[in-house]
């Protein structure tokens, strides 16, 4: 099994490690990361699949960004260092993020898997590219570089 075939188990155990160290900003987003994973599995009821859970990492990782940007805007350093310490941990849970290369190369892939030719085209691209590359990726630059190439 991969590292990311076990991230619920990945998150207990560090939280356990965190209470042991008594790393409280460590143990305070860890515990959020489970309760909004936990809150998932109430709502569907059921247990959700690492797949689900890259889900809520990615929505919490755009919360992250977005309270960022606000924060920042805002004039609060403060805060935006806080959210940037959370989302470092955030993260770590993710799987390995693609490099432009391997984004160009997958582009390239999905245009020519879509049999792409103009910008109606984009959908089946950006369709098939997050089959591809689920968490793996951030869908604003992969828009970027889609349209560039249809256009």
């Amino acid at each position: 099994m991969s590292k990311e075939d076990l991230i619920k188990e990945r998150l207990q155990a560090d939280m356990k490690s965190a209470m042991r160290t008594q790393d409280k900003e460590r143990l305070s987003i860890i515990r959020f990361v489970l309760a909004a994973i936990k809150r998932q599995e109430i709502d569907q009821r059921t247990e959700l699949t690492d797949q689900q859970v890259l889900e809520v990492l990615e929505k919490l990782v755009k919360q992250h960004q977005d309270s960022i940007s606000q924060y920042e805007h805002a004039g609060r350093k403060e805060l935006a260092e806080k959210e940037r310490f959370e989302l470092s941990v955030v993260e770590t849970y993710m799987p390995k993020s693609l490099s432009n290369l391997e984004i160009d190369s997958l582009v390239q892939e999905a245009i020519s898997s879509a049999k792409a030719t103009s910008i109606r085209d984009m959908g089946k691209v950006i369709q098939y590219i997050k089959t591809h590359a689920k968490g793996r990726i951030d869908m604003q630059v992969v828009s970027q570089k889609v349209k560039t190439q249809l256009s």
